[in-house]
């Protein structure tokens, strides 16, 4: 009997997992980063397309943080379960903007999470400031 343990282990294991991977992941809502920046971001619309807005926790500017405007695409979800997606930030308290992407997953647990790589570009002065701006 000890030697079937490992083998019902593994078969039940293989039976749960397909139903964590058919679980799609849903952009649309409310979403809290690990320093307590937020978004929203509403419905797609039929090509993929979204509006919302970010609230962010940080800054490296004194001006006072507001709700920015975003906008952003996503794959369409017809046969991706966990998709990929990119928006962009134009920043109401500052010159810069904020690209980000990233793809939204739907981790052991069965919580929905986004992990994303940003980039921010802030306006200089002149072309020979370019190096400190990105």
């Amino acid at each position: 009997m000890v030697q079937a343990t490992p083998f019902l282990l593994v078969l039940s294991l293989a039976l749960v997992a397909p139903s964590f991977s058919a679980r799609k992941c849903v952009l649309t809502g409310k979403w809290i980063n690990d320093l307590g920046s937020n978004m929203t971001i509403g419905a797609l619309n039929g090509k993929g397309d979204f509006f919302g807005n970010y609230h962010t926790a940080v800054t490296s500017t004194t001006n006072e943080i507001r709700v920015s405007a975003l906008q952003g695409s996503q794959h369409l979800m017809k046969q991706k379960s966990q998709p990929t997606f990119g928006f962009t930030v134009h920043w109401s308290f500052s010159d810069s903007v904020t690209v980000f992407t990233g793809q939204c997953f739907v981790d052991e647990s069965g919580k929905e999470v986004l992990k994303t790589m940003w980039l921010l570009r802030s306006r200089v002065d002149n072309i020979h400031d370019d190096w400190k701006a990105t």
